[in-house]
């Protein structure tokens, strides 16, 4: 099963995504992909009394931070620097995106494709993919989308990736045939925590 774990911009998912990695890793289960925690500093103005920054990603299972994404306008002679080749001049996108960081991510997902599958079944984690993967093709994330339109696999019968709301029918005609349409949205409810461990218990 391919789940789709979506929901409005800042609703949380990727805090709801680390407990329950936490959860299955307590099980015994493996895990192998990314997490994007956000990158915050105190700020009484903002809602949430925080104000986000960037974007890091976490390599699963081995647990390398990699400084992903910056938002442009707090560092615009920072993130000149950052900007990922290809880049189509009409899309204007919130943060700036390191080359050198997109490809050690890619070359985490790549080795995953190739390497030999967890003793056990596990989950396949990717947070997130986005406008860059699922609407241009070819930019972000490339070996993220590449693993995941190969379907299930003897090491991971299941996989979640993260998708913003909208975009939700767009991975799911990227996705789709791959997993037969054993496609499955879910929001960060204890409900979804529920069913995905249920996915390992023995």
């Amino acid at each position: 099963m391919l789940y789709i774990l979506t929901g409005e911009i800042q609703t949380g998912k990727t805090r709801w995504l680390r407990g329950l990695i936490d959860e299955l890793q307590e099980k015994g289960v493996p895990l192998e992909g990314v997490l994007a925690p956000g990158v915050w500093k105190p700020n009484p103005d903002k809602p949430n009394g925080f104000e986000k920054l960037g974007i890091d990603n976490v390599m699963l299972p081995g647990g390398e931070v990699v400084p992903f994404a910056r938002r442009r306008d707090l560092a615009p002679d920072e993130t000149s620097k950052m900007e990922l080749q290809g880049m189509p001049a009409d899309m204007k996108l919130v943060w700036a995106f390191s080359d050198e960081a997109v490809g050690r991510v890619n070359a985490h997902f790549a080795a995953l494709a190739t390497g030999e599958p967890p003793a056990r079944p596990g989950l396949l984690v990717v947070d997130e993919l986005g406008r860059l993967e699922l609407e241009r093709g070819g930019l972000g994330l490339t070996e993220a989308v590449d693993l995941v339109a190969q379907g299930p696999r003897p090491g991971w019968p299941h996989a979640l990736i993260v998708v913003r709301d909208w975009l939700v029918p767009r991975a799911r005609m990227v996705f789709g045939p791959a997993w037969n349409n054993e496609i499955c949205e879910v929001g960060p409810t204890s409900e979804t925590a529920r069913e995905l461990l249920g996915l390992f218990e023995q």
